[in-house]
């Protein structure tokens, strides 16, 4: 296993940088994308947090099955992909982490962080949401290759979290969210 690397294909801010290193392997390759969401942290939070329905905005995700567990830390669930995943829930800090275990596709040993911070850059209140990876390198491709494939699948991802966020918002802020959150 290689060295701790930071994943450098964009900027990330200071806060999130200590969650998304990863220690990366001769045929491995990792990144990060950054996207800003017009809504809140914890309405954004809501979405993400949704163990039990990561198809609410990944589209790639057929179904998904919890197989053991509540949907908190330690739950193992079965996802069925379009064409188990161990997983750290991190409440307090807005850490989601999983990883990809088994599973006809090209994403081999696909470890994925995902953290939640506030936008302080905008005039309204938003969120900064950082999702970086660590994947092995198919053979026949490069790093760069697996780079762009996975880059693109996961600011799709972040793209329809943004707009689900988004209409969460405006359909009823953070508290119509937060009484969600406490009766899932």
């Amino acid at each position: 296993m290689g060295a701790r690397e930071r994943c450098t294909a964009h900027e990330l801010p200071e806060a999130a940088a200590k969650h998304h290193e990863h220690a990366v392997g001769a045929r491995q390759c990792c990144s990060a994308v950054v996207a800003r969401v017009a809504a809140p942290v914890a309405v954004v939070w809501a979405v993400v947090r949704r163990f039990d329905k990561p198809q609410a905005y990944k589209h790639f995700v057929r179904s998904c099955r919890l197989v053991c567990g509540d949907g908190g830390v330690g739950t193992l669930r079965e996802v069925r992909v379009v064409s188990g995943l161990p997983a750290i829930l991190d409440d307090e800090h807005h850490v989601l982490s999983f990883r990809v275990v088994g599973g006809e596709h090209r994403l081999a040993n696909y470890r994925s962080v995902t953290t939640l911070h506030p936008d302080t850059a905008g005039a309204a209140e938003g969120t900064v949401v950082v999702e970086s990876y660590l994947v092995d390198v198919p053979p026949g491709n490069t790093r760069d290759d697996t780079r762009l494939f996975v880059d693109t699948i996961v600011r799709c991802n972040l793209q329809s979290l943004a707009r689900t966020a988004e209409a969460l918002h405006r359909r009823g802020g953070t508290t119509a969210v937060a009484a969600r959150m406490a009766n899932p």
